[in-house]
C-alpha cells in the first residue's frame, strides 16, 4: 500500500518575533515493513533547511528563521509504501526468560526504565492494581491483554490533557488522547519487564476500522521486544496491533524525544499551534493523492494563505 501524507504546522505570535530555531520530526522512517519513497518540506517565511540522523535512527530536520515574523508554517510531504508484518509467531514461556536474560544484559537499558512521561506513579500503580496485572502465559498475551484493558478502561477525549500532560491527568479522569495511552501502556509494559518504547507517526483512517483517534492529526502507539520476534507494535487507544495503516516517523523513550516540532523564539510573545493532517492512500507511487476534497482544501488554503500573505506584508 501506499500513502500520501500532507502534514501542515503553524505557529501563529501574538507579536512579531525577531528568530525562531526550530526542530522538526516528520519525516516517516524507512525500515521494516515500511519505505519511504519521497519526503519534502519547505517553511514559510523561506528558510534553509539542515538534517541528520538521531542514535535511533529518526531524521531531524532544523532550521532558523531570522528575520521578524509573526507566522510560521511548515508543510511536509511523504511518499511512503508500507507492507503488512509478517504473522506473529505463538510464544510460550521461556519468552519471559528470554526477555528477563535481555534485563539483566543491559542491551535495552532506556526501554526499561522510567522516563519522563512513562513512569510508575502512584496512581499508576494503582492502575496496575486494579488490573490485577501480572505476568501471562507468555509476554504477547500479556501485552494484547494490556492493550483492550486500557483501551475500555479510557475515553478518548481530544482536548482532555496537553501534550506535556503527566500519566496522572488521565489516569485521574480516565480520559485522554493516543499520547496518555501510549505513556501509560509503556510504563506497565516495563514494570512487567518487557522493553517498550513510544512510536510517532500516523494512522489511515478507514469508516469501516471505526478508529477512536483522529484522521486529522498525528498518531501515537508504542512498540515491544518481543524474544526472537523484534519489534511488534500496539495500538492502545484503538486496541490493535499495528500494521499496515500505521506510518512510523520516530521512536524514541516515550513523547519528549520525538516531538514532531520543537523550538524556541525571540520576542515577548505568546505562541498558538495549529496542525492538520491528511493521510490518502494512493494506488501507485506516480498517483497524484486525491486532496481535493472541499474540507481539505479549505484547510490547507487557510495556512498557507495566511502565510503568504504575512510574508508579503513583511517584504514591503
Amino acid at each position: 500500500m501506499y500513502y500520501h501524507i500532507r502534514h501542515l504546522t503553524r505557529f501563529r505570535y501574538s507579536a512579531p518575533v525577531s528568530e525562531s530555531v526550530m526542530e522538526v520530526r516528520m519525516q516517516p522512517r524507512s525500515d521494516g515493513s515500511q519505505r519511504l519513497h519521497t519526503f519534502q518540506m519547505t517553511t514559510i517565511p523561506r528558510a534553509t533547511l539542515f538534517s541528520y540522523r538521531d542514535v535511533l535512527g529518526n531524521v531531524v530536520h532544523h532550521f532558523d528563521v531570522p528575520g521578524r515574523h509573526k507566522l510560521l508554517t511548515i508543510i511536509a510531504e511523504a511518499l511512503v509504501e508500507a507492507l503488512e508484518p509478517p504473522p506473529l509467531p505463538p510464544l510460550d514461556s521461556d519468552a519471559w526468560l528470554a526477555l528477563d536474560a535481555l534485563a539483566a544484559s543491559g542491551e535495552q537499558w532506556e526501554m526499561l526504565q522510567p522516563s519522563r512521561f512513562a513512569y510508575a506513579s502512584d496512581l499508576l500503580r494503582s492502575f496496575a492494581d486494579e488490573l490485577k496485572m501480572q505476568r501471562g502465559s507468555d509476554p504477547l498475551t500479556t501485552l494484547c491483554w494490556l492493550t483492550g484493558r486500557i483501551y475500555h478502561a479510557f475515553e478518548y477525549a481530544p482536548g482532555s490533557t496537553h501534550v506535556h500532560s503527566p500519566v496522572d491527568d488521565a489516569l485521574r479522569t480516565r480520559r485522554g488522547v493516543c499520547q496518555d495511552f501510549a505513556h501509560i501502556m509503556i510504563a506497565l509494559a516495563r514494570m512487567l519487564g518487557i522493553p517498550c518504547r513510544y512510536v510517532s507517526g500516523y494512522l489511515f483512517h478507514r469508516a469501516e476500522d471505526h478508529d477512536r483517534s483522529e484522521a486529522d492529526a498525528t498518531h501515537a502507539w508504542v512498540e515491544a521486544l518481543l524474544p526472537g520476534v523484534g519489534w511488534v507494535g500496539f495500538d492502545p487507544t484503538n486496541n490493535l496491533i499495528a500494521g499496515a495503516r500505521h506510518i512510523r516517523v520516530a521512536i524514541g523513550r516515550d513523547y519528549a524525544d520525538v516531538p514532531p516540532s520543537r523550538g524556541v523564539y525571540k520576542g515577548q510573545a505568546t505562541s498558538e499551534l495549529d496542525v492538520a493532517v491528511r493521510v490518502t492512500l494512493v494506488a501507485t507511487p506516480a498517483e497524484t493523492a486525491d486532496d481535493t476534497t472541499p474540507e481539505w482544501r479549505a484547510v490547507e488554503r487557510s495556512f498557507i494563505a495566511e502565510a503568504e500573505a504575512q510574508q508579503m506584508q513583511a517584504q514591503q
